[in-house]
């Protein structure tokens, strides 16, 4: 399973690196070190706080409401797979995309929960790319 930085998962938050330090040290999301002593956050637990934090609003004073060339970086918070087709849900910051895809293209791309991934978004369509 992939596991993130601080930094990076703040990123994924839309919030600042010490707001997510913060969290840390608080004990909202669990972490680990690594071999070298850097804070980890498990890419599940990050998912289920984004999750968590999207739905309480917090952070939102330091979210940009910009798609920048409608292209949302998150993380997977859930793939529910079907016979032929397939759901992922990115929780980008406090946006929550929802894409119905092949079943093929999930397998293909590797989707899981907990891992990075980026919604485009082009008119009423949304096309996943793995991060």
């Amino acid at each position: 399973m992939q596991s993130y930085t601080i930094g990076q998962a703040a990123r994924l938050l839309g919030v600042s690196p010490d707001t997510a330090r913060r969290w840390a040290d608080a004990g909202r999301v669990a972490t680990h070190r690594d071999d070298s002593g850097r804070r980890l956050i498990d890419g599940r637990d990050l998912a289920a706080f984004s999750v968590e934090v999207a739905q309480s609003g917090a952070g939102e004073e330091d979210v940009s409401y910009t798609s920048a060339r409608n292209a949302f970086p998150g993380i997977v918070t859930a793939v529910k797979l079907g016979d032929v087709a397939a759901q992922v849900e990115i929780q980008a910051g406090p946006h929550r995309l929802v894409s119905l895809l092949t079943r093929e293209a999930v397998e293909e791309l590797g989707l899981e929960v907990g891992m990075q991934a980026t919604a485009r978004v082009k008119s009423t369509s949304v096309h996943i790319d793995r991060t």
